[in-house]
């Protein structure tokens, strides 16, 4: 190189004509003219605020789509591909946590400069977030309501909302190798948001005492553990990044703020997979 610059290989494409580049692929006309202050005039600290919100929404898509597969790769009995679906959520999972470091670069004087722009919006109204939730197993009908005026947006939370968890597809695939998974699991009203079976504990008593035996299931069973961990550090992160930039204030979509995000902190996916813990012995002589 000389006067530190880099030369162009011939090799390289600069005529696209006729050919898709880059930004055409990923549609980046679009996404990056989808950004749009309310305040007026725009808040210089709004673009922060708005692409913080729009790059989260992208990984819960992708989430959401992993997580799909996942279930299909249990109920199919392809546990291999199933443990590399949750790898992928759970390095996701990373990004969107620390994503709040950025966020939280924006101080209550600025923030409080364009709040009052975003009317009633609010993160309360993420469908895609109701749409992890329910494929983990929080399952709310009472959530749904927020989404009556969008037509296939209710349709699609619905259809999850009556459909099989990723646990319950996990715990059928225990079933079928022979786990002594009760019928009363099995059979559930999906429904409903899981609630804790110690009849199952007995059952993943057998796989953390025995790993060895037993695991695929058991690296599974650690990988659903570190999944509830990342989001409920996800739930803290936002629950302080609120708090650090309106302190008590109630939420601009109607909840309590930080009283409501706090409860979210007792909600659980997997409540068996941390109860066994407790039940776990070492070798003899240990």
């Amino acid at each position: 190189m000389t006067g530190n610059t880099r030369p162009i290989e011939a090799s390289i494409r600069t005529d696209f004509r006729d050919e898709m580049d880059y930004g055409s692929y990923l549609g980046l006309d679009e996404l990056l003219s989808a950004q749009h202050p309310v305040s007026d005039p725009p808040h210089h600290d709004e673009l922060l605020f708005i692409i913080q919100h729009q790059t989260t929404e992208l990984w819960l898509k992708l989430v959401v789509h992993e997580l799909r597969a996942v279930r299909g790769y249990l109920d199919s009995d392809d546990l291999s591909r199933a443990l590399k679906g949750l790898a992928r959520v759970k390095h996701i999972q990373r990004t969107i946590t620390e994503q709040w470091s950025v966020l939280a670069t924006l101080t209550p004087s600025e923030y409080a400069e364009f709040r009052g722009s975003l009317g009633q919006s609010s993160g309360f109204q993420s469908h895609q977030y109701r749409a992890v939730e329910l494929l983990l197993g929080n399952k709310n009908a009472g959530m749904l309501k927020v989404f009556r005026d969008k037509p296939e947006v209710h349709a699609q939370l619905e259809q999850l909302l009556g459909e099989p968890t990723v646990y319950d597809a996990f715990l059928r695939l225990l079933a079928r190798r022979g786990h002594e998974v009760p019928a009363e699991v099995l059979d559930r009203d999906v429904t409903q948001a899981w609630v804790e079976h110690v009849k199952l504990i007995p059952v993943f008593k057998t796989i953390y005492e025995d790993p060895h035996g037993h695991w695929d299931l058991y690296a599974a069973c650690e990988d659903l553990v570190d999944i509830e961990d990342a989001f409920q550090l996800w739930r803290f992160r936002h629950l302080r990044t609120v708090q650090r930039t309106i302190g008590f204030k109630r939420g601009t979509g109607g909840s309590s703020g930080v009283g409501f995000l706090k409860r979210a902190l007792d909600l659980t996916f997997f409540p068996e997979l941390i109860s066994v813990r407790t039940e776990i012995d070492g070798p003899l002589g240990a």
